[in-house]
């Protein structure tokens, strides 16, 4: 079940940013003003969310990004309009959290110089669907065969390091992650 909308997101003055790092940077869903470049200190991406929905199931779970404590992680940001918030709001947490996997955080980025807090969904360590500390042999048999309602892992993966190679993200984890899979 989706979480309700944290009601101090919704009341929040001021301009509103949205820091993705997996397929919210290549297929966000949501109307913006403005997406920049972003860095992210204090969490790095990697599969660390066992999917239960969108590319797998609780029987046969996949693998999803998520981001974890450690380390930067570089992204997209995306300016939202004030009238925008509230249906970007309600997007991201039925997109993000059909299941209680990530917590919706403010956190500090930086913006080719500017510094500003933007939305981002950081992983529940608490979660039962936390993925943290497996190895890439793990993770490859459940990416290989991990398929849900938004299709079959090894495809989100391909997306991932073809997007991030074309926007410039470092993707070197991933790419040898991709390899496993496809060996």
């Amino acid at each position: 079940m989706v979480p309700p909308v944290d009601a101090a997101l919704l009341a929040r003055p001021g301009p509103f940013w949205v820091f993705a790092y997996g397929s919210l940077m290549w297929r966000p869903g949501f109307r913006y003003l403005q997406v920049r470049p972003a860095l992210l200190h204090g969490y790095h991406r990697g599969f660390y969310v066992y999917s239960w929905v969108h590319r797998g199931s609780q029987r046969r779970p996949g693998l999803v990004l998520g981001l974890d404590r450690g380390g930067c992680c570089r992204g997209r940001a995306y300016e939202i309009a004030d009238g925008e918030r509230p249906t970007v709001l309600e997007y991201l947490y039925a997109r993000e959290m059909p299941t209680a996997v990530y917590l919706p955080r403010l956190r500090p980025i930086r913006l080719e110089g500017d510094r500003l807090t933007a939305l981002t969904f950081i992983v529940d360590r608490q979660s039962p669907q936390y993925a943290g500390g497996l190895s890439p042999a793990e993770m490859a048999p459940l990416i290989r065969h991990g398929f849900g309602q938004s299709g079959a892992n090894p495809d989100y993966l391909r997306d991932a390091v073809a997007h991030m190679d074309e926007m410039g993200v470092p993707a070197g984890k991933l790419k040898g992650l991709l390899r496993l899979v496809e060996g």
